[in-house]
């Protein structure tokens, strides 16, 4: 019996070695970590990660359109100009994100030190870098070609055919967004002046857009004026700027007198820089003016009797309106000389002030006309928004 088994142990050993190795079982794989490759080639030292492409989030916004605005003027600085910028769209929780991503030389010992250049000189404020996938890198693409596209879909109606509510909503996206990019707010310059709250773009906007159809304004050109002089933030100019007149009003800051006349402080204020003397004008004008102002809310209604040191700012809204009215008066209607005469008065109009005005006038109609397009509806509601195109 025992000679019988003896043949078929070794093939009963073989048989159960192979039922072991290949009886199926639950395999646990544990994820291998790309390893960075480190380079010297031409005396020039790379760290790479290989099959992997680098991108740094350098922002994040929860509005569409003033994100619009912010990835538009970060892929227009020179300093990205030769670099991918990228917006992006993001579901989290209820309401959706856009971040921004620049994609990155993958190349750490030279990207690293790009964007940390960027953040001081406060081009971007946070930097969240890491490494992605070529599909990822697709989606994010096709997000930024959906947001171009949908931003520049044909023009069907004018500023001048949307309702005061429309106007609203686009033009305080636009401001707040002017003021964020102020350089004096961007590089911290000192005084810094305060960037505007969406709770102060949102009255500001509504302000502009009530003056200006009271005063029958061109609408793009009197939000140029703003963007020109201040960016729309309520300070202080022309600080120490001085004037000789014959002699001294109410409310004057004398200086110095001389021979008869009198030296007296002539600063600016507010969104719409109106200098001491302009605003005793513009004051005149008002008073002279037959328009009936009870229309106007009552913020927006100026004081009878002028206090040059305690002018509320949403009246100085009121007296650029009735300045440029003027202006465009005096012009017979020519708003190129209308707004030169804004800064270097009727005598001197400025035509290159004009010109930044009217630049900033064509670019605020153009995104808010292209917004009006959509309307209303947001781009990342767009289903395919999150699909690569294949």
């Amino acid at each position: 019996m025992r000679g019988l088994w003896a043949p078929l142990i070794p093939l009963l050993l073989v048989a159960g070695w192979f039922g072991f190795v290949l009886w199926p079982r639950t395999l646990v794989l544990s994820p291998v970590a790309r390893t960075p490759v480190c380079r010297l080639s031409t005396g020039r030292a790379t760290v790479t990660l290989p099959g992997a492409l680098l991108v740094a989030e350098v922002a994040r916004f929860d509005d569409e359109l003033f994100a619009y605005f912010m990835f538009n003027h970060l892929r227009g600085e020179p300093a990205l100009r030769q670099t991918e910028v990228l917006l992006a769209y993001e579901t989290a929780g209820p309401r959706a994100e856009y971040p921004v991503f620049l994609h990155l030389e993958n190349d750490l010992l030279t990207a690293l030190p790009f964007v940390l250049r960027l953040r001081a000189d406060r081009l971007v404020s946070d930097i969240a870098w890491r490494f992605v996938e070529q599909e990822t890198l697709d989606i994010k693409r096709q997000q930024s070609r959906v947001f171009d596209a949908a931003y520049s879909l044909p023009i069907r109606r004018k500023l001048e055919g949307m309702t005061a509510s429309e106007l609203t909503a686009y033009m305080r996206r636009f401001v707040r967004f002017k003021s964020a990019t102020d350089l004096r707010v961007r590089k911290q310059l000192e005084p810094v002046p305060p960037a505007l709250s969406r709770q102060d773009a949102h009255r500001l906007a509504s302000d502009i857009i009530t003056v200006a159809r009271f005063f029958a304004l061109p609408l793009d050109f009197f939000l140029g004026i703003g963007a020109m002089e201040n960016n729309y933030m309520n300070v202080k100019g022309d600080l120490g700027h001085a004037v000789w007149k014959k002699r001294a009003e109410k409310g004057d800051v004398i200086l110095r007198r001389r021979r008869g006349r009198v030296l007296v402080l002539n600063e600016s204020s507010g969104v719409w820089q109106i200098t001491r003397e302009t605003l005793r004008y513009a004051h005149r004008l008002y008073m002279r003016d037959r328009r009936d102002y009870s229309v106007l809310p009552e913020h927006l209604r100026p004081p009878r009797e002028l206090d040059l040191d305690e002018v509320p700012p949403e009246a100085l809204t009121t007296y650029a309106g009735v300045l440029f009215r003027d202006l465009l008066d005096r012009f017979d209607g020519d708003v190129v000389k209308a707004v030169g005469a804004y800064n270097g008065g009727p005598g001197n109009p400025d035509l290159q002030y004009a010109a930044g005005v009217e630049a900033i006038a064509s670019h605020a109609r153009k995104a808010m006309e292209h917004a009006a397009a959509l309307h209303g509806r947001s781009v990342a509601e767009i289903r395919f928004i999150t699909s690569p195109r294949r």
